[in-house]
């Protein structure tokens, strides 16, 4: 429900002027320009989105400010990662609530150009990619599965690897091929040249940022090439790039699963920083056993999440 005396319009210009101040770093007059309003107006916009929550400023201890506060950093060493960063709310809308956090771990990946930056698929990395992130021209960005011919965008690989470039200002590298390909297909695969350019990027990749999938038996939305009807999988507790695992951590292998078109568990324990984006009680199972697994050293979620999670780690 909108706070009282405003229209759905009237939060959608103060949240477009707030995210355009704060996280784009443009002036009043450049916004006034960019929403075609006055600069009184911005000025107007920017104290309203404060009033009503929008924008909520918050003062760090700088010797907690790398990792988000005390309750991070104490998250970060039950789960034995090396850093968590927290939104301070419910990330009920993923990628605004996520998109500062996210890009605080991006900066500290401390990227440049030639560097590799390899995304997953998933919803919450699909919406990440249509917000503000840290620009890094000459950044190669990669996509860790194929994802061709799928039906919802937040599995189309190539989709969210040209977005998340877009907005990094780097340069996006494809995955022309369905996550488990035909036989044949895949076969043929191995022996094509820019199949072999773009997978080898994975050996040699500087960061990634990756989805921790929900147990894929309660899931509404999963890749079209996932079996679901296979019983092993669906005593699974979650994937990060399609490598689905149990609670212990430990891989889950299926029919077809030998044909999959995705980074493997190694390759991803190998890249120095990996940025896992998780939020949901629903995920907390599959975050704590990505983390005993080594799919991820790092992790942004909100603190209703991180609260969740310790809770379920000091039970357990």
């Amino acid at each position: 429900m909108a706070p009282r005396g405003f229209t759905r319009r009237d939060l959608g210009l103060m949240y477009r002027a707030a995210r355009l101040y704060h996280l784009d770093e443009l002036n009043q007059a450049a916004i006034a320009d960019r929403l075609s309003v006055s600069r009184p107006t911005v000025s107007r916009l920017l104290a309203e989105a404060r009033r009503v929550g929008i924008v909520r400023i918050t003062v760090h201890d700088p010797d907690t400010l790398a990792t988000g506060g005390d309750e991070a950093l104490r998250l970060a060493g039950a789960l034995g990662i090396e850093k968590v960063w927290l939104a301070p709310v419910a990330a009920t809308d993923l990628g605004p609530a996520l998109a500062e956090p996210v890009g605080e771990a991006l900066r500290e990946a401390g990227l440049g150009a030639g560097d590799v930056l390899l995304v997953s698929s998933g919803r919450t990395v699909w919406e990440l990619s249509h917000e503000a992130l840290p620009a890094v021209p000459g950044l190669e960005i990669v996509p860790t599965v194929g994802g061709v011919a799928e039906p919802e965008a937040w599995h189309q690989t190539n989709e969210i690897t040209r977005a998340v470039a877009e907005r990094m200002q780097g340069r996006p590298n494809f995955l022309f091929t369905q996550a488990m390909p035909a036989p044949a297909m895949r076969h043929t695969l191995v022996e094509d040249p820019e199949f072999q350019r773009v997978t080898g990027f994975w050996a040699r990749a500087d960061a990634a940022l990756v989805g921790v999938g929900a147990p894929p038996a309660g899931r509404d939305s999963i890749s079209t090439s996932v079996p679901l009807d296979d019983e092993g999988l669906r005593a699974g507790v979650g994937d990060v790039c399609l490598n689905f695992y149990r609670a212990d951590g430990d891989a889950i292998d299926f029919p077809g699963s030998e044909r999959m078109v995705r980074i493997s568990p190694d390759e991803l324990r190998k890249v120095a920083r990996t940025i896992a984006v998780a939020v949901g009680t629903e995920k907390v199972p599959s975050i704590v056993s990505g983390a005993r697994a080594g799919l991820f050293n790092r992790l942004v979620t909100d603190v209703p999440t991180a609260q969740s999670l310790l809770d379920a780690l000091d039970a357990g």
